[in-house]
């Protein structure tokens, strides 16, 4: 892709999963992505985990409820994908080798399986139940642009979205379950505001799809939004299951500049900068 005006429709999801309930789950998500194609969605991002629930006792529990990345979710979105000439970014319970469990996203697209990322920083009980990725979170060259995928605490470390911004990301996805705080940040949840300020500091676009339902009594955030480069709400926050849609003009995102004379890629002062 070149520098001309490129546009995109991409759709967040925000679902309610059921514990467990894997074959209704993988049927619910078709719908929406049905229902995100016929609102002329060419990116369908689903939250973190939605073919299998969150709060799972233990890793046998997620291991029940898992499957690998050749299994009947991937074929569901592949052919989906096929049908509807879009790309599909969601969050799968993934079987990995000697039945470990990983929290996994995978990227599929009118080709298959076109890239699969394991969750690299693990919040609080998932560090007992999922084996830890040892990959960085990537840059996925699509039919639909430049992805860069973080899964839900993955996207608070700076260095991770900035390195999916240096990876030349038009876009960034964040798969997540996000257990809501009480009382609630105002006047907006800090993972609303960590995606507005991700955007806004790498001149990126930010999908994120967060769940909704409670499970287990654990309430949900419900931080659906997509943001623009400039840190604007396109679309969302949103109460319930939702799909929400916008437009985004990639090009805005290969444009780094603020303005005549400052650039948040080119005005780094890398030899200051202490990252160890």
């Amino acid at each position: 892709m070149g520098d001309e005006q490129v546009k995109l429709v991409a759709a967040a999801v925000q679902f309610a999963p059921l514990l467990g309930a894997v074959n209704d789950n993988r049927s619910r998500i078709a719908q929406a992505i049905v229902e995100a194609a016929g609102r002329g969605a060419e990116l369908v991002v689903l939250p973190e985990l939605c073919t299998s629930g969150y709060v799972f006792h233990d890793a046998a529990e997620a291991l029940a409820s898992s499957e690998p990345l050749d299994g009947p979710a991937v074929e569901s979105w592949t052919e989906l994908a096929r049908m509807h000439r879009l790309t599909v970014v969601a969050g799968l319970c993934e079987r990995g080798d000697s039945e470990a469990v990983y929290n996994t996203a995978v990227v599929v697209d009118e080709r298959g399986l076109v890239a699969a990322y394991r969750k690299t920083h693990l919040w609080d009980r998932e560090q007992e139940i999922f084996g830890r990725g040892s990959v960085p979170s990537p840059v996925v060259e699509t039919t639909h642009g430049r992805i860069g995928i973080a899964i839900c605490y993955d996207s608070f470390f700076p260095e991770v979205m900035r390195g999916l911004s240096l990876g030349r990301a038009d876009l960034i996805v964040v798969p997540m379950n996000s257990p809501a705080v009480v009382p609630p940040v105002e006047p907006q949840s800090v993972e609303v505001s960590m995606a507005v300020a991700s955007a806004a500091a790498n001149r990126v676009f930010v999908v994120q799809a967060d769940r909704t339902g409670r499970e287990r009594g654990v309430d949900w955030t419900e931080a659906t939004v997509i943001v623009d480069p400039d840190g604007r709400l396109l679309a969302g926050p949103a109460s319930g299951e939702a799909v929400l849609v916008a437009e985004l003009a990639l090009e805005q995102a290969r444009e780094k500049a603020y303005g005549e004379r400052n650039n948040v890629i080119l005005d780094r002062r890398v030899e200051l900068y202490d990252v160890g």
